[in-house]
């Protein structure tokens, strides 16, 4: 199989995750050597099966190559991370995504909008991506701010410069809606806001 491009989030999420221990930096350094990733199964998209005994070769911010154990060419200096009871598979992709929301049942939707401030929602904002890359996603497409403004672009712009962790994002800012159709509802409700 050809050598496939990682995203540089993906990258960082398998530095951080094989230099565990290492000290507590912002943006984890990947490995000088290579790493072999050995799970029970390996699941490959083209095909659509998992695939046992295959392994993954990681060498800096590329997958060098997946395939059968036998058939993988290991470098000089190649360490083996033994994953049983796994299977690997590649990033998923979020294609409707708002990191500037959480979950309605937490905080109603006027509440998350009108009430707390960009500051504390893009804080937010970085605390969903980290957690969304944690559970397999390395690209999302996130479909407006929801009054945010443009913080997503400086969210997008955190992660590809390694500040904070996250997947590679593609950012709508602000998004156009029908008219009358959302908020903003009575004013009074967020303090840096004079809503008519």
């Amino acid at each position: 199989m050809p050598s496939l491009r990682l995203h540089r989030s993906l990258a960082a999420l398998l530095g951080g995750l094989l230099l565990a221990g290492a000290a507590s930096a912002a943006t984890p350094k990947l490995a000088d050597h290579p790493w072999l990733l050995k799970a029970d199964r390996v699941f490959d998209a083209r095909s659509e099966q998992a695939h046992a005994g295959w392994v993954v070769l990681v060498q800096g911010d590329r997958i060098a190559a997946v395939g059968p154990a036998s058939q993988v060419q290991l470098p000089p200096g190649t360490q083996t991370i033994d994953l049983p009871g796994t299977t690997l598979l590649p990033g998923l992709i979020d294609a409707h995504s708002h990191i500037f929301l959480h979950p309605y049942n937490e905080t109603l939707w006027n509440d998350q909008v009108l009430k707390e401030t960009l500051p504390y929602r893009t804080i937010e904002a970085v605390q969903h991506a980290h957690d969304t890359l944690m559970a397999g996603f390395t690209t999302l497409r996130d479909l407006g701010t929801e009054g945010a403004g443009y913080a997503d672009v400086d969210v997008q712009h955190a992660i590809d410069q390694g500040l904070i962790p996250g997947p590679h994002l593609f950012v709508a800012t602000r998004a156009t809606i029908a008219a009358h159709c959302y908020g903003p509802g009575p004013s009074g409700f967020r303090s840096d806001l004079d809503l008519p």
